[in-house]
């Protein structure tokens, strides 16, 4: 019987350390976050019963296939399991938890920060479709800093129409008409309130991150000159790298012809209002993702062409795009069985 249980006790000693880890591993979190494929969206169709660009006050064409916005899936709050599970997986990378959630940031203001870049993702896929589409924009004052060279002058509402001479059709105008006057300058503009034009002079104060030079310290807002309307319908997504997928659905939806040619298109990318696309995180995550859900095709802005091509699944072509026409060119030279640029 002493025997037996002097067994039993070297036993439990030597499964105590297994027991330890275990409830360790279980219950300790590591200082990583994994990032792997995330959902993707078709922007030419529907989610939650509803267009994911949705478009009303100009007639809209039918359209086929896919453009299809990618993202990267965050996990967090590993364990040592969770953590080693992933990095098995393959399909995810593991990186240290600041580089994605900083310390010195709440987790909310994070979250709130991803947002906002996603609700200017969508304000400058619909400038950048406009131009594109030679769709006339009017420019409005979206706010008149209180404390600013024009406050007495400009008024929030206000539509302008010149400014030190030179016409304002988009809101990098207003950059330009005053870019290289120095503070103290007295500018005419021209603008339209409450139906009437009138020219206010504003005297430029001088720009708090570069006293010499000036500034009006208005905020412009650039918006369609018609009915049209664009609602993107699609929640819990943050970040900027939707841009350049948002914008090619609206050209698809407002002009006539299929982009994709019918076929299933993904990508990525940053836009702004101009037209230029700019390069984004995860990528690999984000092809995986996209061939994972059928697509042949996908859009890598040119500055991630070098990561894409150590990382691309079989079978996906890889395009390269730097500007909004490159992406529409390109698109368009497949459909007609040509060669577009590609990555490498």
């Amino acid at each position: 019987m002493g025997l037996v249980n002097r067994r039993i006790r070297t036993l439990l000693v030597a499964l105590l350390p297994v027991f330890v880890l275990a409830i360790a591993g279980s219950l300790v979190t590591v200082p990583f976050v994994a990032l792997g494929p995330g959902p993707t969206f078709n922007t030419l169709g529907d989610k939650d019963g509803g267009p994911v660009v949705d478009i009303q006050g100009v007639p809209i064409h039918q359209t086929s296939g896919n453009l299809n916005m990618t993202t990267v899936a965050v996990q967090d709050g590993l364990n040592i399991f969770d953590a080693f599970g992933f990095w098995v997986d393959g399909r995810y990378g593991l990186v240290p938890r600041a580089e994605v959630y900083p310390p010195d940031v709440p987790r909310d203001k994070v979250d709130e920060s991803n947002k906002a870049d996603f609700k200017q993702s969508e304000d400058n896929a619909e400038l950048a479709a406009l131009h594109y589409l030679k769709y006339p924009t009017v420019v409005k004052l979206g706010s008149v800093a209180a404390d600013g060279p024009a406050h007495d002058a400009l008024r929030a509402g206000d539509q302008l129409l010149s400014v030190a001479g030179k016409p304002i059709a988009t809101s990098q105008d207003v950059v330009d008409a005053v870019r290289g006057a120095q503070p103290g300058t007295v500018v005419p503009v021209r603008l339209r309130r409450d139906g009437a034009e009138q020219t206010v002079d504003v005297k430029l104060g001088a720009r708090p991150d570069d006293s010499a030079k000036g500034y009006l310290g208005v905020t412009p807002d650039e918006t369609p000159d018609g009915p049209v309307k664009m609602t993107f319908n699609l929640s819990d997504v943050g970040g900027p790298s939707a841009g350049l997928m948002f914008t090619l659905a609206v050209i698809d939806k407002m002009s006539a012809g299929d982009l994709n040619g019918g076929k299933f298109v993904a990508g990525t990318g940053t836009i702004d209002p101009q037209g230029k696309v700019g390069p984004i995180g995860g990528i690999q995550y984000k092809m995986v993702a996209a061939r994972e859900a059928g697509a042949e095709t996908f859009l890598v802005p040119a500055d991630n062409c070098t990561e894409a091509l150590q990382h691309h699944p079989d079978g996906l072509r890889l395009v390269k795009v730097d500007t909004l026409n490159t992406a529409v060119d390109a698109l368009r030279a497949l459909d007609a069985g040509q060669p577009a640029p590609a990555c490498g």
